[in-house]
């Protein structure tokens, strides 16, 4: 996993996060698996750049539905079963933070069945949603604003 990681980081070096007021590395970053290992204990960010945010998502239950209006989301599950919903529209949906809607839930849309080993790509706009968890999900995501 740590081989992933550090892949991940140098691939997407030169995307774009609005956010973040620190600069991008311009050396190689490497995060060690005891920090890893803590970030997807508590679900929290690993590295949050003006170019690109990655964090370890961890899921215990489902969530709200979303959509990035700036930020496309890279999702690689590293353990655990969910099914996640792409698409349709958001009920309810209300601004959270600038670029950023929430809603209660989708209506349509595809529910996709993510298992450890698939990567999912979510394009800035499309609405997204884990409707059901079993047990803890794990996942490494890599977020680029466009």
């Amino acid at each position: 996993m740590k081989t992933v990681i550090l892949i991940a980081l140098l691939a997407f070096g030169s995307v774009h996060i609005a956010h973040a007021a620190e600069p991008p590395p311009t050396d190689v970053v490497l995060i060690d698996h005891a920090k890893v290992d803590s970030a997807f204990a508590q679900g929290k960010p690993l590295l949050i750049n003006s170019d690109f945010k990655v964090s370890a998502g961890r899921r215990d239950a489902p969530g709200l539905a979303e959509i990035h209006e700036e930020d496309t989301d890279i999702f690689y599950i590293v353990a655990g079963k969910a099914t996640f919903v792409t698409g349709g529209t958001v009920v309810e949906p209300k601004p959270t933070e600038p670029g950023e809607i929430r809603g209660p839930r989708i209506t349509g849309g595809t529910a996709r069945h993510l298992v450890k080993g698939d990567i999912i790509v979510i394009p800035k706009g499309v609405p997204h949603c884990f409707t059901e968890v079993s047990g803890t999900f794990l996942y490494y995501v890599v977020k680029v604003t466009h």
